[in-house]
């Protein structure tokens, strides 16, 4: 803890105190140069006014927020006021048809300018959208399409945001489900409505969250993002004009070597039922050539793998392969699940090349394609998917991940991951704007087995002696946070952490409860659903994560608070239960620091709603969606609302805030917006979801007047990352490396660090 301190001093250079001061950033983070921000609502009171302080406008803080820039307000010509205290105005006797400015004020004089605006109609405004045409699978089923997540990046480098808007087709479906999917598109628009260009990932990556992470950033430092993602032969970019006419469509560049081995464009990957079939018999004709078999590490027969009596020779001719199939499909595999029907196993892609492509944000234009990293090795046998009682090929192998990381404290890496549960791989990659550079790569290795058709991988070690431990960690998400306090920042992968170098930081485990399955064993924290990293209990020196975990009997805790920088758990419920849901945020303004909860399936809530301490104030819980930075008073509030329910954002005090007529939520019960971010406007999250038909993304803008002052939460470094992965498979909200609650003292402001870019 010491060491941590000290280098955090250390990188400081100068730490400024006293009255009307902060703590300066350890380190000079690349960040976007955005423009102000303004935007103007009409309400019932007048017309509300809202714009961002940036980061390095701030120079110090007072009792109720940061000090630096103020701003002279205009309506028209005139100016009707000046703002000292927030980046907020609600102009009273203001005239929706006027037009606005606001202009920063330093020692009394003007500088700068600020871009004229006129007010919305309302407190949110339409961005149109272009819905892509229906389809159908090779199997004859129809899906159409509805906007899913989104994310921002500055494109163009003119400081403004553009929105990012993945498409998914209605049969997307988890990596455990069968059948066929729709391609997945993802659009780049102005606010406007108008589309710079769609990329089609293809037939060759299945749709579904767990597949089609995708990160929007600067990472070369242009000022303009850059977008990537993973592809497949088939991915194609179509750009178009400022008409929406087709201005040109290309597919992404196949490696040299694939193209010499036969692959292109046009290829189908996808299997279907006979294809799966075969796939089984060509594996098992490979027996007795595969390594682990061949290291005495497997059974040598498939017989004995099966538990039945000797009667093939080996290698296998393909009558007897198709026999053992049969026996696997049709008696082996039900007789361990009934959900085993492998004879409608389909819509996977198990073979093929799989790709990591880097666009220009503006034109979709590809400026690199790689080969993604790790490759899959196989259908999911060596990492487990064929062991577990549900046999599930193509599961497991194909858990995707992905996140934006300052990992040198300067310049942002994109990371990859794939798995989490028997074997766990990171890689990070630094772009320079016209190649990729590996960073590190972080592999567990395999679960070892004995049976690969019947153990238990989960929970074992990987055969990596230094990262063996990450077996089984990993959530459905990660973050980057600067856990040690060394002015870089580490990836919070579940209940591990790498450290910024690509070290094991630490792997946490915990002693097993009365009650549990291994009462007094030493046990993973294991993998969980949701995860939230920030300063939640503000008289602790650092960060802290709250988890939640599915383990039920098997795993220590149902719902964890740990310290950040070392693991270790503050507080932890059992629960004996797979515990799916939680969520952290300053619901209880009367208690210090933020509160965090979490539920069961069924609606269970007895495990209740924990202050920072882990001290339970009562048994009833809020929402675990998505929670949201609505209110002027630093609390926080809840997205609720999914399926076919309106979204809606809730206080927990003060009741329904916003009820977001004619919009839907995304991702069935998850009900996620499509994104929740500081977009424009003051340090408040804009509310992004589709409207009920998906011809728009409807944006909603808090018009609640705050009297705290904070510099955009786009410039902390933290938060400005977890909005690039916060649409990455399960989505999780977006955290600042600072505490930021409504109990907020003045020591509290100044310890938020100021950005100097």
């Amino acid at each position: 803890m010491l060491r941590g301190v000290l280098a955090a001093t250390a990188g400081l250079g100068l730490i400024l105190t006293g009255t009307g001061t902060a703590t300066a950033a350890p380190a000079k983070a690349q960040l976007e140069k955005l423009d102000r921000g303004l935007v103007a609502a009409t309400t019932d009171e007048g017309v509300f006014l809202s714009w961002r302080l940036l980061g390095e406008e701030a120079t110090g803080h007072s009792a109720t927020g940061l000090t630096g820039t103020d701003f002279n307000v205009y309506r028209g010509g005139k100016k009707i006021a000046t703002v000292k205290d927030s980046t907020n105005y609600l102009d009273k006797a203001g005239d929706p048809k006027a037009t606005y400015r606001v202009v920063p004020v330093r020692k009394g004089s003007e500088f700068g300018k600020s871009a004229s605006v006129k007010a919305w109609t309302g407190e949110s405004v339409d961005l149109p959208l272009k819905k892509p045409a229906d389809g159908t699978t090779p199997a004859g089923e129809a899906y159409t399409y509805s906007a899913n997540d989104m994310s921002v990046g500055d494109v163009d480098g003119d400081g403004e945001y553009e929105y990012v808007v993945k498409w998914d087709p209605s049969n997307a479906k988890d990596v455990s489900q069968v059948g066929y999917t729709g391609n997945t598109y993802i659009d780049t628009y102005r606010i406007d409505g108008t589309l710079l260009h769609r990329i089609d990932l293809g037939v060759n990556v299945r749709a579904g969250a767990h597949y089609t992470q995708f990160l929007v950033y600067d990472f070369d430092g242009d000022g303009r993002s850059e977008m990537m993602f993973k592809t497949a032969p088939g991915t194609k970019v179509t750009r178009y004009d400022k008409a929406g006419k087709v201005t040109s469509e290309k597919f992404v560049t196949l490696p040299k070597k694939d193209v010499q081995a036969g692959y292109a464009n046009s290829d189908d990957y996808r299997l279907s039922k006979a294809g799966y079939y075969q796939h089984v018999v060509k594996l098992f004709q490979g027996w007795d050539k595969h390594p682990q078999v061949v290291a005495g590490n497997w059974p040598k027969t498939l017989e004995q793998a099966f538990g039945i009596e000797p009667q093939y020779q080996y290698p296998l001719s393909t009558a007897d392969a198709e026999k053992l199939t049969d026996y696997f499909m049709d008696v082996y595999a039900p007789s361990r699940s009934a959900r085993n029907v492998l004879r409608n196993f389909e819509g996977f892609i198990v073979d093929g090349p799989e790709y990591l492509t880097v666009f220009d944000g503006a034109t979709g234009k590809e400026l690199q394609t790689a080969d993604y990293k790790p490759g899959r090795t196989d259908d999911g046998l060596l990492w487990g998917d064929y062991a577990m009682a549900r046999i599930e090929p193509g599961n497991r192998v194909d858990r995707f991940l992905s996140g934006v990381a300052y990992l040198d404290g300067r310049r942002p890496s994109a990371v990859f991951a794939r798995g989490y549960y028997t074997r766990t791989t990171l890689v990070a990659y630094g772009w320079n704007g016209k190649k990729l550079t590996e960073q590190w790569f972080v592999d567990s290795g395999f679960a070892p087995m004995k049976n690969p058709f019947n153990d238990s991988p989960h929970g074992v070690d990987g055969t990596s002696k230094e990262f063996g431990k990450l077996t089984t960690q990993g959530f459905h998400s990660l973050s980057a946070a600067d856990v040690d306090g060394d002015g870089k920042q580490e990836i919070v992968y579940g209940s591990a952490t790498i450290d910024h170098d690509g070290s094991l930081l630490y792997s946490s485990f915990a002693e097993m409860p009365a009650g549990s399955a291994t009462p007094g064993v030493s046990a993973r924290l294991g993998h969980g659903d949701a995860m939230h990293v920030t300063d939640i209990d503000p008289d602790r020196p650092g960060l802290e994560i709250f988890t939640v975990h599915e383990g039920a009997t098997s795993a220590p805790y149902g719902l964890a608070m740990r310290q950040a920088e070392d693991g270790k758990v503050l507080f932890g419920t059992y629960s004996g239960r797979d515990t799916g849901r939680g969520m952290i945020g300053d619901v209880l303004p009367e208690e210090r620091g933020l509160e965090s909860w979490a539920s069961m399936p069924g609606g269970s809530e007895a495990l209740g709603l924990h202050t920072a301490k882990g001290k339970v104030v009562t048994s009833t819980i809020p929402g675990t969606n998505q929670s949201i930075r609505w209110a002027g008073d630093l609390t926080t509030q809840i997205l609720n609302g999914s399926g076919t329910a309106t979204p809606t954002v809730d206080d927990w005090k003060r009741g329904n805030l916003l009820t977001a007529t004619g919009t839907l939520a995304n991702n069935g019960t998850k009900g996620n917006a499509g994104l929740i971010a500081d977009v424009f406007g003051d340090w408040r999250e804009e509310l992004l979801v589709r409207t009920a038909d998906s011809t728009a993304i409807r944006v909603y803008l808090s018009t609640e007047v705050t009297q705290h002052k904070l510099y955009t939460l786009m410039h902390d470094p933290q938060y400005r990352a977890e909005v690039a992965r916060q649409q990455t498979t399960y989505n999780q909200p977006s955290y600042p490396g600072f505490y930021l609650g409504a109990d907020m003292t003045e020591a509290d402001w100044a310890k938020v660090p100021l950005t100097r870019r």
